[in-house]
């Protein structure tokens, strides 16, 4: 499998702080209530989420953003260490910081402050961006993107760039393959009351026309994202797989950089955005930038495990670090894009990926004589020669059910157009508060149709 290719982020870092406990009465001295703080937590916001976040499957990151002497800076280097590679331009003035109060998960109030602007870049943004395969800009109005704007410039025709603006920011450059601005920044930028998908189709192509963007991608939450074009053509909805429930903080970030790592890999738009909406709805339902398992790993390394290696083991030792085990299943009988693209996805919400492959007993139950076409052994060496894919567990039972009792996986992910509450596995992982998740799974790739293609080649005339 070909590795993830290098992707370049480029944007303002905040340090984001997120103070939590519970509030059961209010202040003597003033209408407001009183928090009992049980857990303080820091991590990198903005830029250096999106960036952290893109690396999580073991992808190159090259981070371009504007970092000072001050504490703010100390503590985004340190957390991005070992994650993303950082290029820094000078910053003059601090770091800004986000620091929001929750009580029970509401956010009760936002704290800001600090700030800075950055200075000018060098030779090394340059070098950085010549050598990216897709690059995002996660714009959050700090004048970053406008610093190394001329350079950006300098790399779009050739290179796909995503650019995440905000109100504050500077203009996407002329080019860029898609911009993703979310619902209130198009009706900001594109004024008027009317939040149908007709009015915001309207405001993404005449977004797409005044930025001279390939697409704008606007995201409506719950519903889903639309893209436009500036030609005014037929927009095309991406759903949610489902609605998710949980802390939205980080889901945009979430959501460009998959968007742009797809992009990096040589996915169309369309493929891009399905991938992206799917992990954005599983990102916010694992608890999103909150998560404390986020931060708790580095990104593990794009090799491959050992042959053999013992998928509790690995599930075992992921834990005992504070990381996400995710689990996925199925026959895999003939490798295929659609399995490539499902496994990627699935690797990237977590800390590892475990395949629960059906033996070949299993499988031929199931799908029939004739099948397995590869044996077991085959189909085992296949899918531990990916690089997303950290052990392999064979049940010999019909479904997993009995396999996932015993690995307990945080999270179990499936491929195809069912939603959450059909998957017999859900309730399952619900025993032990798992979360089961459904990604978009490439229309036209199967196993069967692959077969069918080639026993009907087989039988053609052989011409002279």
């Amino acid at each position: 499998m070909t590795a993830p290719k290098p992707l370049v982020v480029v944007g303002d870092v905040l340090l984001d702080e997120d103070i939590e406990g519970t509030a059961s009465r209010l202040s003597p001295d003033a209408p407001a209530p009183v928090v009992d703080v049980a857990v303080d937590r820091r991590h990198p916001g903005g830029a250096g989420l999106a960036a952290a976040l893109a690396a999580r499957g073991g992808r190159e990151v090259t981070l371009v953003t504007a970092l000072g002497d001050d504490p703010a800076s100390e503590a985004v280097r340190r957390e991005l260490r070992g994650r993303v590679r950082l290029v820094e331009l000078p910053l003059n003035g601090t770091l800004p910081v986000k620091t929001r109060v929750l009580a029970s998960g509401r956010p009760l109030v936002r704290i800001d402050r600090g700030g800075g602007t950055p200075g000018e870049p060098d030779a090394a943004v340059r070098d950085a961006l010549a050598g990216a395969h897709a690059v995002l800009v996660a714009d959050y109005g700090r004048n970053t993107a406008s610093a190394v704007r001329e350079h950006l410039a300098a790399v779009t025709p050739r290179t796909p760039l995503v650019w995440d603006p905000h109100p504050k920011g500077d203009v996407p450059v002329p080019g860029a393959r898609l911009v993703t601005p979310n619902a209130a920044e198009t009706r900001a930028l594109c004024p008027g009351d009317d939040e149908t998908l007709r009015a915001y189709a309207r405001r993404g192509a005449e977004l797409a026309d005044r930025w001279q963007a390939a697409g704008v991608a606007v995201t409506l939450g719950e519903r889903g994202v639309l893209l436009t074009r500036p030609d005014s053509g037929t927009p095309m909805l991406v759903p949610s797989p489902y609605r998710a429930t949980g802390d939205p903080c980080g889901a945009g970030d979430c959501f460009a950089a998959v968007t742009a790592a797809a992009l990096a890999d040589g996915a169309l738009p369309e493929e891009a955005l399905q991938r992206a909406v799917a992990e954005a709805a599983a990102f916010v339902s694992a608890g999103g930038a909150t998560n404390p398992a986020l931060w708790r790993t580095a990104p593990a390394s794009r090799a491959a495990s050992e042959p053999g290696t013992d998928a509790f083991a690995v599930a075992e030792q992921v834990r005992a670090r504070g990381g996400t085990v995710v689990a996925t299943g199925g026959c895999f009988d003939l490798l295929h894009a659609g399995h490539v693209g499902l496994l990627e996805s699935a690797r990237r919400i977590g800390d590892c990926l475990i395949v629960c492959l059906n033996s070949d007993e299993s499988l031929s139950r199931r799908k029939g004589p004739g099948r397995p076409l590869n044996k077991e052994a085959d189909r085992v060496r296949v899918l531990e020669a990916l690089g997303s894919v950290d052990a392999v567990a064979i049940f010999e039972e019909d479904t997993p059910q009995a396999l996932l009792g015993k690995l307990r996986p945080d999270v179990w992910v499936k491929g195809g157009d069912y939603s959450v509450q059909d998957l017999p596995e859900a309730e399952t992982l619900r025993a032990w508060g798992g979360q089961a998740v459904v990604l978009p799974y490439l229309d036209g790739r199967s196993t069967t149709a692959l077969a069918g293609r080639a026993a009907a080649a087989a039988s053609r005339p052989s011409t002279p």
